[in-house]
């Protein structure tokens, strides 16, 4: 087949992972990793890997007023209390809502040895909404625990959810959709986005989108309850005739309280098309194995997956453990394939180096680091929480450039600046210094005192493709600053174990390292994933 990467399909991997298999596959579903990980993981069959990975975490405690010292005090909350059931309150939303994007950057940086992080924020890509537009962080905070819960759960009760869900239906308009006035936008991204996507197989029409919004109709939030509800009242109880796009389905109109099944009678038709499996199928291909699907991967890769969804009754666990099963995924061509996300690339970098947070006792300063990090993925364009559309980043969607989007002239400069920033003087606030010790993340290293054993360690540990001989020779150099031998690394170290009081031998080394790892994490290869 012409112009195509690799014809490799979902054929099962063997079930031992070499060190580079296994390195690559936490790299692409968990926001970076530690040693301690990987050791957990040696030893494992990928079945018993997979089964672990594939485990969904625990519901955490929610976000908590780490507010209350501020000139904006919450009038319901006390300091230290969380604010997702208390009454809305205009002054102090807007803090409400860094409190809970700090919060959930916490969850990421905490994430157990499980892709049910990694899933969330894919989905918060898939189903995007943004807390700008929905204007009250309680609503914000629901539609999160939704996608917490389905994350490795059931596609089809998710999409159910979603629709009902009071955030999404004040981010898309849902609840001033009625039966004297219809509003097409989620009726159209339903389709669009949510389940069939674009593309030559889609055939639905405007017809379809409006008699789906008729549909949809009858659907009211209450912000006292933080919830939805319907309103017989309000809902379009006529027939609904769709196209032959949808086999003349024709949605037998409602009265009363029987008008919301209509909804669950749409969702049925909707994944009763193939391309509600494939479109899927597709977006978790980008997301985790590489942006270019060619007919090769389309038919080797995205069809059996979507057979697979679609015969689970759209279980996710079932797609996601044939997928890094896969002979395809652990193909060499689809190794170091992709950029790092900013999310992943600010919390992968905290989560190699071992970056110390402040504890919860000091939640104030625990909450202003985590949104510290928050803000610098924002400055590299992916501010979580309020991605730039209802289509999501367009990173992952956006031809042909795809992740490339993520790197350029603005970009780049930033992710350097920050890796800078906590490898040198680190960031500092309320007293409590955010950065990388290079002494301790050195010293736990199988071989510090040699240099090549050194460098090959954090080469491995750190990026995802090998470096060609001259690029490790000069890493060498940087490190032995110059000299020929060795030994000068050697001596250097061991004199500073020998006597870690001594500034003269604590600046020696702790200068070399901050200078290799400065260039190490400058290099465009720590950038891929």
């Amino acid at each position: 087949m012409r112009n195509t990467r690799t014809t490799t399909g979902i054929q099962p991997q063997v079930q031992t992972l070499t060190d580079l298999q296994l390195r690559h596959l936490l790299r692409r579903v968990l926001f970076g990793f530690t040693q301690k990980e990987i050791a957990l993981f040696l030893g494992k069959s990928l079945s018993e890997i997979l089964d672990l990975l594939l485990t969904a975490g625990g519901n955490p405690t929610p976000p908590l007023n780490n507010y209350g010292t501020t000139s904006l005090p919450d009038p319901s909350v006390p300091f230290g209390q969380t604010w997702v059931n208390a009454p809305y309150d205009g002054t102090t939303n807007g803090l409400r809502t860094t409190s809970y994007k700090s919060w959930w950057i916490g969850q990421v940086l905490n994430q157990s040895t499980s892709i049910h992080e990694k899933m969330i924020l894919f989905w918060h890509n898939h189903f995007a909404t943004e807390t700008q537009d929905i204007a009250d962080a309680r609503y914000v905070y629901k539609h999160h625990n939704v996608l917490r819960k389905y994350a490795l759960g059931n596609f089809k009760e998710m999409v159910k959810e979603v629709t009902r869900d009071p955030a999404m239906l004040r981010y898309l308009n849902g609840f001033l959709n009625t039966k004297t006035s219809p509003d097409e936008n989620y009726a159209r991204e339903l389709q669009e986005l949510f389940t069939l996507g674009k593309g030559p197989k889609v055939q639905y029409t405007e017809a379809d989108v409006k008699a789906a919004a008729r549909i949809l109709t009858g659907y009211v939030v209450n912000a006292a309850s933080i919830s939805s509800s319907f309103d017989p009242t309000r809902h379009d109880t006529g027939n609904k005739q769709f196209s032959s796009y949808y086999n003349n389905k024709v949605i037998v109109g409602k009265a009363g309280a029987a008008g919301a099944t209509e909804t669950d009678e749409l969702i049925d038709m909707l994944f009763l098309q193939e391309e509600t499996a494939a479109y899927l199928c597709r977006k978790l291909y980008r997301f985790f194995v590489y942006y270019e699907i060619d007919a090769a991967t389309e038919a080797n890769v995205i069809q059996p997956l979507a057979s697979i969804f679609r015969s689970s009754g759209f279980e996710i666990k079932p797609v996601l453990k044939a997928l890094f099963s896969s002979e395809h995924f652990f193909d060499p061509v689809n190794r170091a394939g992709l950029i790092k996300s900013p999310i992943d690339y600010v919390v992968g970098f905290c989560k190699e180096f071992g970056i110390v947070f402040p504890p919860s006792s000091n939640l104030a300063t625990q909450y202003l680091m985590q949104d510290y990090l928050r803000v610098q993925a924002a400055n590299m364009q992916q501010n979580i929480g309020d991605p730039p559309s209802v289509s999501g980043w367009p990173a992952y969607y956006q031809e042909p450039q795809f992740h490339e989007l993520w790197i350029n002239s603005d970009t780049l400069p930033r992710r350097n600046q920050l890796t800078d920033t906590l490898i040198t003087t680190g960031y500092t606030r309320n007293g409590f210094k955010l950065g990388v010790d290079l002494l301790i993340y050195v010293g736990k290293m199988k071989n510090p005192e040699n240099p090549n054993l050194l460098i090959q360690e954090a080469t491995e540990n750190l990026c995802a493709i090998a470096f060609p001989l001259e690029v490790i020779q000069f890493l060498k150099s940087i490190l032995l600053s110059g000299q020929s031998s060795d030994s000068y690394w050697t001596d250097a170290w061991n004199g500073y174990l020998a006597n870690p009081t001594n500034l003269v031998a604590r600046n020696l080394v702790l200068n070399r390292l901050t200078s290799l790892f400065k260039y190490l994490l400058n290099l465009p290869e720590y950038q891929l994933s």
